[in-house]
């Protein structure tokens, strides 16, 4: 069984080139795999590796980069590594928006779950999905916006469309998203702002299904996919052709093949795309049938 250990700390860092000189053999030295973003304003990760190892990374982050406490973490299980290897990018944002977060401090408009449902259950409450279209339409809570925008940088541009009184609840995967649009929305003089708490892995793995407002599957950008309440392994599965998420229904359309396309993408990639991914899949069975892993083969 392996732990997964999402976080997010904002803080001052200075000398993110030694930071990653420092951190990268510590990560391969406990085969700790998945991505760290380092920035001047703070890191943000999911990790995947044993739980005594994740416990290890855990306090090893804080002492190099010398804080007490995550501003936000959230810790589940898979049976498999959902993580390749261990990677580290240094970026000018912990997430991209085009806004710099110079000092943070975690205020009480963060919603426990437990007190989610009642705010976004109120007629004067806009509830916002800080997210892609595509992770909104794996799942998403009951009568939330979508704002149908691929790149996080245009979410200011979205926001504007809001009253400076109006109640706005917002939710996220891991809520990073969050506390950079609320931070935005701060600055420009909201005084109704709240935000999901631990974002929707927490809601997930903390309501039980028959009190929970969410509708769907939660997307997750490892190999688990999607994830359903308490955290259990959700039903989709990634198109090696377009790196979507693709449901039970899609898979059983006629443009949907293994390896090559589903139907968000078949009518637009390319012959030659096609059969390069054909030849791709082909390698992948192969290695299988011969008990070797490839590097693009699931792990589940």
């Amino acid at each position: 069984m392996f732990n997964i250990f999402g976080f997010y700390k904002f803080k001052r860092i200075n000398n993110l080139n030694k930071l990653k000189f420092l951190l990268y053999p510590i990560l391969l030295d406990h085969k700790i795999r998945g991505t760290l973003i380092l920035s001047t304003e703070g890191i943000n990760g999911t990790i995947s590796g044993k739980k005594n190892d994740i416990i290890f990374i855990k306090k090893q982050i804080k002492k190099i980069i010398s804080f007490r406490k995550f501003d936000s973490e959230n810790n589940s299980k898979s049976k498999f590594n959902p993580f390749h290897r261990a990677k580290i990018k240094i970026k000018s944002e912990v997430v991209p928006m085009g806004i710099r977060v110079s000092s943070f401090k975690k205020t009480r408009n963060h919603i426990t779950p437990q007190k989610w449902n009642n705010l976004i259950k109120k007629k004067e409450t806009k509830l916002i999905d800080v997210r892609k279209p595509f992770e909104y339409n794996v799942g998403t809570f009951k009568n939330s916006i979508n704002p149908n925008i691929e790149n996080f940088r245009d979410f200011p541009k979205f926001l504007k469309k809001f009253n400076k009184n109006d109640n706005i609840a917002m939710f996220c995967t891991g809520g990073i998203r969050c506390e950079k649009a609320s931070i935005f929305l701060k600055k420009k003089g909201f005084k109704n702002v709240y935000q999901l708490n631990g974002g929707i892995i927490n809601y997930l793995n903390t309501i039980y299904k028959k009190n929970s407002l969410w509708k769907g599957e939660c997307y997750v950008f490892d190999n688990r996919i999607s994830l359903k309440h308490k955290l259990k392994q959700g039903t989709y599965s990634m198109c090696s052709g377009c790196r979507k998420p693709v449901s039970q229904k899609e898979r059983k359309s006629l443009k949907y093949v293994e390896g090559i396309s589903c139907p968000k993408c078949h009518d637009h990639i390319t012959h030659e795309q096609k059969s390069r991914f054909a030849m791709r899949q082909k390698q992948i069975l192969l290695a299988k049938k011969s008990g070797k892993r490839h590097i693009f083969q699931k792990e589940f």
